[in-house]
């Protein structure tokens, strides 16, 4: 089969990790084409500049500074993100909030296919998106519940302020937001994906529902909270206590 070439460089600053990425692009991305490489941000950023790829695999933790040092410095550059990163409840989070490509070491084979072939549709099709944009935005503002959220949707994506969301509601495969000035949005990600992503003020309170606690009016001890848009949302006993210990 025959593919326009991604031009792509690797920054790892691991030999093995390197080593055993390249190997596994060579052998099961063909449409990738290893253009250079770099062991730390001091060597990525003039190589970024220099080479101006189309898709970078980016480790999150290196010497010399991280990911979004080199994010920032390269923020002149279009080129789309593939994170290589160890877990990290922290970072993940970052990323999924930024609906962000990231591979978890030790590197998946399967996962790495799945995020390539994104990536060479969305580049292919002209489908781009400054997901570093707002990755460095999110990384500026210490105060997690004032980052964005890119919610993936039907037609792409979309950039919501965490602080004008006032609760959520799981739609079968799709989660819906409401947000302050009345709309609502569909994003393409199950409830689940939102409950392990959002930080507090944001609690689950129902397996269909979560809510951010700012927006809570009252809460009634027959089961169910008003919020500030006048919606009623049931608690269930699973996540009573939880509730109850962060409202205040």
């Amino acid at each position: 089969m025959s593919f326009t070439k991604i031009r792509s460089v690797i920054v790892e600053d691991e030999t093995a990790a390197r080593e055993v990425l390249r190997s596994y692009l060579t052998k099961y991305c063909p449409q990738v084409e290893i253009v250079g490489e770099a062991q730390n941000s001091r060597e990525a950023i003039p190589l970024l500049h220099e080479l101006q790829p189309q898709l970078v695999f980016l480790d999150v933790e290196m010497p010399f500074g991280n990911a979004f040092d080199v994010l920032e410095a390269c923020s002149s550059l279009a080129f789309e993100t593939i994170f290589v990163t160890a877990f990290s409840d922290y970072s993940l989070k970052a990323l999924n909030r930024s609906a962000a490509y990231y591979l978890l070491k030790p590197i998946s084979i399967e996962e790495l296919i799945v995020a390539v072939n994104k990536v060479h549709q969305q580049i292919m099709n002209k489908e781009l998106f400054n997901r570093n944009k707002v990755i460095l935005e999110n990384f500026r503002e210490p105060k997690a519940e004032k980052q964005q959220v890119i919610l993936p949707t039907m037609e792409g994506f979309e950039i919501v302020k965490m602080e004008e969301i006032i609760r959520l509601k799981g739609n079968g495969n799709f989660t819906d937001l409401y947000l302050t000035n009345g709309n609502k949005k569909m994003a393409c990600r199950f409830l689940k994906h939102f409950s392990e992503m959002l930080p507090l003020p944001f609690i689950r309170v129902h397996k269909s529902h979560i809510v951010n606690l700012n927006f809570v009016k009252l809460y009634n001890k027959g089961g169910y909270i008003t919020l500030e848009d006048g919606a009623e949302v049931e608690i269930s006993p699973t996540y009573k206590e939880e509730f109850l210990k962060n409202f205040k």
